[in-house]
C-alpha cells in the first residue's frame, strides 16, 4: 500500500514485475550459496503469511533487527510489496543497547535471525512490548516462523501503524537525538527513481529486465545506503553479491570472482584497501570506485586513483534525504575534479539547495559558508526548505563542499557519534566526577572520539582497558573512544563550558 489505503504503490509493482522476468534466475549470493528471484520471492511470502497470520494488515510497524545476511532481503522484498512498514533495529548493538532499543521502538512485530533470537534480554523486551515474534530459519520449507510464546498482546501496543511510511529508519539525525525517521513510500519510491536516472539504459517507463554482471553491496542494511543499494540493484535487475561485513579480503574476493565495473564502500574502507597494497590486477575490472556516509580526503582519492587508475566518486546524502543529494559523476571526475577539489560533488537532479546564515536564516551569497538547506524530490514537501547541520558552500555550477558539523557531530567511519552520548556514559562510572568528549582527525576512519575525564574526590583512576570493558557495555563499539586521559580539571571557556578546542589540543599535546 502506499499513503492512500487499499491502493498499490508503484513499489510493490516495480519488485513484482522484476521478478516475473525470470524467477528461475540467480539474484542473491551470501557467502558464496546462491538464491534465485523465485526463492526469495518465495520466502517474502512466507514471511507475508506469518504477519496476516497475526492479523497484522498493511501500515503496521514491523520491527526487523537488521544486518547484513541472506535472510534479510526477502524481508525487505515482503514487507514493501505488502505495504508494511519496515521499523530498522540495529542487531550490531551489545545486547542491553538492543533490548532497550526494541521496548523504545514499541513495535507490533519483531522479526530476527534465530541467532538474534537467542541472545539475552531480546525474548523479554519483545514480550514487554507485545509484540508477536518471527524468526528467521533460513530454511527453504519455512523461512519464517513464528517464535513460540510471543504471539503478540494487543494490549501492550501504543503505535501499531504508521500507513503510508516504507521505512522508519534509526538514525542519531543531525541534531544529537536518536530517532526514527519515517520514509514514505512516495519519498522512497522517488530516492529510487532518482538513482536509477543516473544510470545508462534505466528509463522510468521501461520494461523489466535482468541485466548481466554482480553488485557487491557491503553497506550495512541498517544503514539507509545499505536498504536503498539492495533495493535500487534488485529493481534495475542487477544480481547482489552481499558481504556481511567489510574487509580486504572479502571485498577482493568478490571482485575478482564477479568482475564489476563499479563498486564501493565508506572511505575507512578505501584507507583499507590502499593499506592492504593489492595487486593492481585484482581491481583491474572497476572503473569507479563509490563511496559515501562519511567525508573523504581527496587526497585519499588522488592516491587510489594514483595506484589503480580508478577514479573515486563520493556522494553526500542522510537518512533525512532517503538517500543522496549529491555526488561525483564520472563525466564530472573527468572534467572537473581539480577544479572543485575536495567538493562532495554536483547537487542531484530534482533538488536545490542553499546555505543561510545559522543565526538569522538569511539566505548567503553563492560562495559563502553556512547551514545547508536542501528541498524538493524525496526531501520534505516539496515546496519546503529543510535544514540540516552541515556546514557548506555552494558554487556556481551547483558542486557542494562540506565544511564541517553544525552540531558538532564526530562521523567515525560513516557513523555519527554525539559527543553528549560518550560523556553521559563515561559519567555513570562510579569514580568519574565529570567527562567530555570531542573528535580528532584519523587517516583511516575520518574522524575518532576521545574523552577526558575527572576523578571523584577518593578514587583512583581505573586503567585504559577496564575503562573501554565499562564503556563497551553502555555504547555501540563505534561510540567508545579510541583514547582516555584523565586530567586534574576540564578546560573550559569563559562562561564555563568545556572547551571543546583546548580538549582537543590536550590530545595533540599527549599525543
Amino acid at each position: 500500500m502506499s499513503e492512500h489505503a487499499g491502493v498499490p504503490s508503484q513499489l510493490s509493482g516495480w519488485i513484482d514485475s522484476i521478478a516475473a522476468v525470470d524467477p528461475d534466475a540467480a539474484e542473491l549470493e551470501f557467502e558464496g550459496h546462491w538464491q534465485s528471484w523465485g526463492e526469495l520471492i518465495s520466502a517474502a511470502g512466507a514471511l507475508g503469511g506469518v504477519l496476516d497470520d497475526a492479523s497484522l494488515p498493511a501500515g503496521t510497524r514491523v520491527g526487523v533487527l537488521l544486518r547484513n545476511h541472506a535472510t534479510q532481503i526477502p524481508v525487505l522484498l515482503g514487507l514493501f510489496r505488502s505495504g508494511r512498514c519496515l521499523a530498522s533495529i540495529n542487531a550490531s548493538a551489545p545486547d542491553d543497547k538492543l533490548a532497550d532499543d526494541i521496548r523504545r521502538a514499541g513495535v507490533p512485530a519483531l522479526v530476527a535471525t534465530e541467532a538474534d533470537w537467542a541472545r539475552p534480554g531480546i525474548r523479554e523486551a519483545a514480550a514487554a512490548i507485545g509484540a508477536v515474534g518471527i524468526a528467521l530459519t533460513g530454511k527453504a520449507d519455512a523461512p519464517a516462523v513464528a517464535v513460540a510464546g510471543l504471539a503478540g498482546d494487543r494490549t501492550l501496543w501504543t503505535n501499531p501503524s504508521a500507513e503510508g511510511v516504507a521505512i522508519e529508519m534509526l538514525s542519531s539525525g543531525t541534531t544529537g537525538t536518536p530517532k526514527r525517521i519515517p520514509l514514505t513510500t512516495r519519498k522512497f519510491e522517488h530516492a529510487l527513481k532518482g538513482a536509477a536516472s543516473f544510470e545508462k539504459g534505466r528509463g522510468e517507463n521501461d520494461a523489466p529486465k535482468l541485466r548481466g554482471g554482480v553488485q557487491i553491496v557491503t553497506a550495512p542494511l541498517a544503514h539507509i545506503a545499505g536498504i536503498t543499494g539492495v533495493m535500487n540493484n534488485l529493481l534495475a535487475g542487477r544480481k547482489i553479491c552481499l558481504i556481511e561485513k567489510f574487509s580486504v579480503e572479502a571485498f577482493r574476493d568478490a571482485v575478482v570472482r564477479h568482475r564489476p565495473k563499479v563498486a564501493g564502500a565508506p572511505p575507512s574502507a578505501l584507507r583499507m584497501l590502499l593499506d592492504a597494497n593489492l595487486p593492481k590486477e585484482d581491481l583491474s575490472s572497476l572503473v569507479a570506485y563509490r563511496t559515501g556516509t562519511a567525508p573523504l580526503d581527496p587526497a585519499l582519492a588522488d592516491a587510489f586513483y594514483e595506484r589503480y587508475g580508478i577514479p573515486v566518486l563520493q556522494n553526500y546524502g542522510a537518512t533525512e534525504f532517503a538517500g543522496g543529494v549529491a555526488g561525483w559523476a564520472l563525466e564530472d571526475f573527468k572534467s572537473s575534479w581539480k577544479a572543485k577539489y575536495g567538493s562532495v560533488g554536483r547537487i542531484n537532479k530534482g533538488i536545490e539547495a542553499r546555505v543561510v546564515d545559522a543565526d538569522s536564516g538569511d539566505e548567503l551569497a553563492i560562495g559563502e559558508t553556512g547551514l545547508l538547506e536542501l528541498r524538493g524530490g524525496n526531501i520534505g514537501k516539496d515546496s519546503e526548505w529543510i535544514r540540516t547541520n552541515d556546514l557548506a558552500l555552494l558554487d556556481p555550477d551547483n558542486f557542494l563542499w562540506i565544511k564541517g558539523r553544525h552540531d558538532g557531530a564526530i562521523i567515525r567511519g560513516g557513523f555519527k557519534v554525539f559527543p553528549d552520548d560518550v560523556t553521559k556514559a563515561l559519567e555513570t562510572h562510579p569514580a568519574v566526577r565529570e567527562a567530555a568528549a570531542t573528535g580528532m582527525p584519523d587517516e583511516r576512519l575520518g574522524q575518532v572520539p576521545v574523552a577526558a575525564f575527572v576523578l571523584k574526590s577518593g578514587f583512583s583512576a581505573p586503567t585504559t582497558d577496564e575503562m573501554k570493558t565499562f564503556l563497551k557495555s553502555k555504547l555501540m563499539p563505534y561510540q567508545v573512544p579510541v583514547r582516555l586521559m584523565c586530567v586534574a580539571e576540564l578546560p573550559r571557556t569563559p562562561s564555563m563550558k568545556v572547551s571543546q578546542p583546548e580538549l582537543r589540543v590536550l590530545f595533540e599535546k599527549s599525543a
